[in-house]
């Protein structure tokens, strides 16, 4: 990989002419809504002109990404093409032929990759478990063996596993890894130094999530995006992919059944979403990189929630401020709040001394950790440390974000006692999720909750993994 370090040039507001009263009516409208906001990262004409961590998130770990992860895949799919390796006519079956299922129907020999980066296969909904379950070691195989009953390239249903299959299509015609290759063909020259992608039980990337990014590694790759896919004096990816990719080739569907939702109602690429204005990746509970063609924009966020606010959010507060100049005043006052942004810890106190052991309850929906595990707090430097069952202990600070790493990903805690309870949060910074320790000294019990249950499952040692491996392709 290229020795150099991502750094994407700094502008004020002003100078950039951006209002930075628009980006503080933008803070204030996240701050009134629903979703718990990590990272946001504003770039205008090339310069970053706002960017806020949350704390106990930082500008330099890398956050799990779902499924803007198939952004990527695509660029790796028009870099094969761009090597004369791949042509999005090509059949599927042709490209993967051992693992064609005996019997693949009439229509599944059909589909093309044109199809699997549309999602118009012609699955009547996300074909990904129902794979896995006809073939636990081959979602390829178990992909094709499933019934077509759409006409191919007629209707798009939001499909993970045509994802995988792109990932594989890409390692099959290169003969790389997708994440060695995007290492030497797009991180390497951006001076991404480090992108880990979570994997599957063969160890292959699952290509449709899991990607982890910084948030400015997000926010350059929806810059090369908006330049075509220059960088620098490189043209990295070739623009009439990023034009190809970008635009609308099928009306869509919302993967949220029954959603309000008009920033997933604008038509689907190849494995990016057309908005309201210009086009933007997105993945699970708030991942974003939204790219605006007309206001030179790009805008990256990270975050706990639902996303469509957050767009709603952006054309109604950030848009209307592009183009206009608030003045160093502003500016200075925008760069103290971003720089204040925090998650709050805990309340409540410290209660020196204080111990507790208690049993887990794993009754609540989303419990972490299996029901009868034994939990200890114990007092320590001034906070605690946590025991869960038979993982390490993890470090838990009082007013503070105290961290951890017991099985390789870090975790961020923050606790306090609460009358008669030990209260401590556990947030695993790389990824959006946390979960809620809640010690009962009256009654010996413990829950702990997750805020919103990861994708992969509930079973919190899984997410303390790096890398992550959650399905048991091969033995």
């Amino acid at each position: 990989m290229s020795a150099q370090r991502l750094r994407l040039p700094r502008s004020a507001p002003s100078a950039a002419g951006v209002s930075s009263r628009a980006v503080g009516a933008l803070l204030d409208r996240l701050a009134e809504l629903p979703i718990e906001c990590h990272s946001l990262l504003v770039v205008h004409r090339g310069q970053v002109v706002a960017e806020g961590w949350w704390a106990p998130y930082s500008a330099e770990r890398p956050h799990l990404l779902y499924s803007l992860t198939k952004s990527f895949t695509s660029v790796a799919v028009g870099l094969a093409v761009a090597d004369g390796l791949l042509s999005t006519d090509d059949r599927v079956v042709d490209l993967l032929p051992e693992q064609v299922p005996a019997g693949v129907s009439a229509q599944g020999r059909r589909l093309t990759v044109h199809h699997l980066l549309t999602m118009t296969t012609g699955h009547p909904a996300d074909g990904l478990e129902a794979a896995w379950e006809r073939e636990p070691g081959d979602l390829v195989k178990g992909f094709l063996g499933l019934p077509f009953p759409v006409p191919a390239g007629t209707r798009h249903v939001y499909d993970n596993a045509t994802t995988f299959l792109l990932a594989r299509i890409v390692e099959r015609v290169t003969g790389r890894g997708l994440p060695e290759f995007l290492d030497e063909r797009l991180f390497g020259p951006m001076g991404v130094d480090h992108a880990e992608w979570d994997r599957v039980g063969s160890g292959a990337a699952f290509g449709f999530h899991g990607l982890h990014l910084t948030t400015e590694a997000v926010a350059a790759f929806g810059e090369l995006l908006r330049r075509g896919g220059r960088w620098g004096d490189r043209q990295l990816v070739p623009r009439e992919w990023i034009g190809l990719a970008t635009r609308r080739h099928v009306a869509s569907e919302s993967f949220i059944s029954g959603a309000e939702d008009p920033d997933f109602s604008c038509g689907y690429g190849y494995q990016f979403w057309m908005s309201r204005h210009g086009y933007h990746g997105h993945g699970a509970f708030g991942q974003q990189c939204v790219v605006v063609p007309s206001h030179d924009l790009v805008v990256a966020v990270t975050a706990q929630g639902e996303s469509q606010p957050v767009f709603d959010a952006l054309w109604e507060c950030l848009l209307p401020g592009i183009g206009r100049a608030d003045g160093a005043a502003a500016d200075a006052a925008l760069a103290d709040r971003l720089r204040r942004l925090a998650l709050p810890p805990v309340p409540g106190a410290a209660g020196p001394g204080r111990r507790a052991r208690a049993v887990l309850d794993a009754a609540p929906e989303g419990s972490a950790l299996p029901d009868g595990s034994a939990v200890s707090v114990t007092p320590a430097d001034g906070g605690w440390h946590v025991r869960l069952g038979t993982l390490p202990d993890l470090p838990v600070g009082h007013g503070e974000w105290r961290e951890g790493a017991p099985l390789g990903r870090p975790v961020l805690a923050s606790g306090a006692w609460q009358d008669d309870r030990f209260v401590a949060d556990l947030c695993l910074v790389t990824t959006p999720h946390h979960v809620r320790l809640t010690v009962d000294t009256t009654t010996g019990t413990a829950t702990a909750v997750w805020s919103t249950v990861p994708l992969t499952g509930p079973r919190l040692e899984l997410h303390l993994r790096s890398p992550l491996m959650t399905r048991p392709d091969v033995a």
